[in-house]
């Protein structure tokens, strides 16, 4: 209990904790927005300070009553325009998306070449990387839009889960931009994020629904009952398929400037995938979670059994090397995705079970642009009756749209928090949350297997969620 209030009085909160202030100054802006009908659109941007008459204005009505007011400005809705910028790991992101669904622009940085050089996410050049771009990639972003900060309504930035480090850098780019301008900001859960970006591509997507979050650092399926409310069925107890992937095309020489998941589907289609026998994971285990360090092992072992040098690359290779690379990539990607299949099946039936009036999976993340990934678990929801719903490429990666599109959905919720300090103390210390849970935990899917680090955990969202509730 202690953790929890501490995480709720954190400085960049998720969650409007402080419904009185925040309140207030939603109360401000929908009553400028509505005295000011007969004034250009562009109007509704231009009126941040609290300095103004308005600052004394206090909000009198109960939140329900405010609420009943947001429900019927649809004016004030369909007009919002948000900043995203997303930091969490090894791509800096910034995009500008419209309430009504309309992308104004999306600008992706990305550490390619820092990947192939380190073989993976080095943290410390992660960060620095980071910090050389985010001022030319926001910038990018407002221009695209053909924006300045004073037409945005808000800044929504992720806050975790991730890289310390990197989400560092985003965190503050946001808060000097909101500061500045006096915009309110919103914290987003990064694997939300992944989720809800399926609500702006398809946008009769109702709650509840399913959803796998796959990528290199999750693996991850819930029940999504409510903006802000998940019911966590299965996750990884060691290391996520994103991950495995990237390990087990490094090990078989690929070019690593590609993604570990695009690389590999790319090489299967050219192997056997029944070449080798590999094991899937966690067969014993009737439950929903994953598993993927032991296949990670399983690939090393048949990678020098057949005596590959992965420090060669691919295209160095020998013809009859290069075809058993393919077959073992091949092997590799089936077993890996079979895993996926397999638990995906078990979690349907359980979500089915608590909501049956559950019509669709969501498949987002990283992985989810492997096409191979897609058409097995279509099989999948075809079996069960659902629609799956996977974004564009484009939108399954890290990307800043999905990060002011979560940040839309919450700030119509009023959850938010008001304009930083113009000047904030070099010491203050940043809400930032490298580990922070989604859902909480269903109690069939809880594994003995898995051995969670408690240290430094942040209360879940959804318990976030409940407390402000209450």
């Amino acid at each position: 209990m202690a953790s929890l209030a501490s995480s709720l009085s954190c400085t960049v909160s998720r969650l409007n904790l402080f419904a009185e202030l925040s309140l207030n100054y939603h109360s401000i802006r929908i009553y400028r927005t509505l005295s000011s009908n007969l004034r250009p659109m562009k109007s509704l941007y231009h009126h941040r300070s609290f300095n103004s008459p308005f600052s004394s204005y206090t909000c009198k009505s109960t939140i329900s009553n405010c609420s009943k007011t947001l429900g019927s400005n649809t004016f004030f809705y369909d007009n919002l325009v948000v900043l995203g910028i997303e930091t969490s790991c090894d791509d800096t992101a910034a995009a500008v998306v419209r309430s009504n669904g309309e992308i104004l622009s999306q600008v992706v940085s990305s550490q390619v070449d820092l990947l192939a050089k380190y073989g993976g996410v080095a943290p410390k050049m992660a960060e620095e990387a980071h910090s050389q771009v985010i001022d030319q990639v926001v910038q990018d972003a407002l221009d695209k839009a053909n924006l300045t900060e004073s037409d945005l309504s808000a800044v929504a930035v992720t806050i975790g889960p991730g890289l310390s480090l990197c989400l560092r850098v985003g965190v503050q780019k946001a808060r000097k931009i909101a500061a500045i301008h006096q915009l309110p900001i919103v914290g987003v859960h990064h694997m939300e994020a992944h989720a809800l970006v399926a609500r702006l591509c398809k946008r009769d997507l109702q709650f509840p629904f399913m959803a796998l979050l796959i990528s290199g650092g999750h693996n991850l399926i819930v029940l999504a009952r409510d903006l802000g409310d998940y019911l966590q069925l299965g996750t990884t107890i060691d290391d996520a398929i994103g991950e495995a992937y990237d390990k087990s095309a490094k090990w078989l020489g690929l070019d690593l400037r590609k993604s570990g998941g695009a690389a590999i589907e790319e090489l299967a289609l050219r192997g056997d995938a029944q070449s080798v026998k590999f094991s899937v994971p966690m067969k014993q285990h009737k439950d929903c979670n994953f598993s993927y360090a032991g296949l990670k092992t399983q690939l090393r072992l048949a990678i020098e059994s057949k005596n590959i040098d992965g420090g060669v690359p691919f295209s160095s290779a020998s013809v009859e090397e290069q075809g058993i690379r393919a077959d073992i990539a091949a092997s590799f990607q089936r077993v890996a995705v079979l895993h996926l299949e397999e638990k995906c099946e078990r979690a349907i039936q359980w979500a089915l079970e608590i909501e049956p009036s559950i019509k669709h999976l969501v498949v987002a993340g990283g992985v989810a642009s492997n096409q191979y990934v897609r058409s097995r678990l279509q099989e999948v929801v075809g079996r069960n009756s659902l629609q799956l719903v996977c974004p564009p490429p484009s939108l399954c990666t890290d990307n800043g749209v999905m990060i002011a599109w979560t940040g839309i959905e919450n700030f119509r919720m009023g959850r938010f928090d008001p304009p930083p300090p113009a000047i904030e103390p070099e010491d203050s210390q940043l809400d930032l949350r490298p580990r922070w849970p989604l859902g909480e935990e269903y109690g069939r899917g809880r594994s003995v297997a898995r051995s969670m680090r408690t240290a430094r955990i942040h209360p879940s969202l959804t318990s976030l969620t409940q407390h402000q509730r209450q």
